[in-house]
């Protein structure tokens, strides 16, 4: 078996088979495609979110007051809702494959993907809230 590059942008394999030569294509579903854009957004904004926490010393970035005034600025508190949503959709897609390899069936991939967007449409709703309230002082 060899691996080609037919010339679309994809890979394929090759299996050789005497004289006889057959091409089976390999494509990524977009869920997954959606995945590795998700684990790489996370990486690059929690690198960001190291850095800033950077700044200051360990222990004063954990004062009380320092958090508030973090939630308080409105790119920090971007960067956090983006952080939440992407690590949400990544987490509850793996969860999801990892659920469906365990079992199969229509009915029950049907379930465990419904299941795992109303959790993280939970997740991300409740963090977002905590978000806006506490930007907005509302803690």
């Amino acid at each position: 078996m060899y691996l080609c590059n037919i010339g679309y942008g994809s890979s394929c394999n090759v299996v050789w088979n005497g004289g006889d030569v057959r091409m089976m294509v390999l494509r990524e579903s977009i869920i997954m495609k959606i995945h590795y854009g998700t684990a790489l957004g996370a990486l690059s904004l929690t690198v960001v979110h190291i850095l800033m926490r950077l700044t200051q010393d360990f222990h004063e970035s954990l004062a009380y007051e320092n958090v508030i005034a973090n939630y308080e600025s409105v790119g920090y508190a971007i960067l956090l809702e983006l952080l939440l949503i992407l690590i949400s959709v990544h987490g509850f897609n793996g969860l999801r494959v990892i659920l469906l390899e365990m079992n199969q069936g229509p009915t029950y991939e049907k379930a465990v993907t419904i299941g795992c967007l109303v959790a993280m449409a939970g997740l991300i709703a409740y963090g977002s809230r905590t978000i806006i309230m506490t930007s907005m002082g509302m803690v």
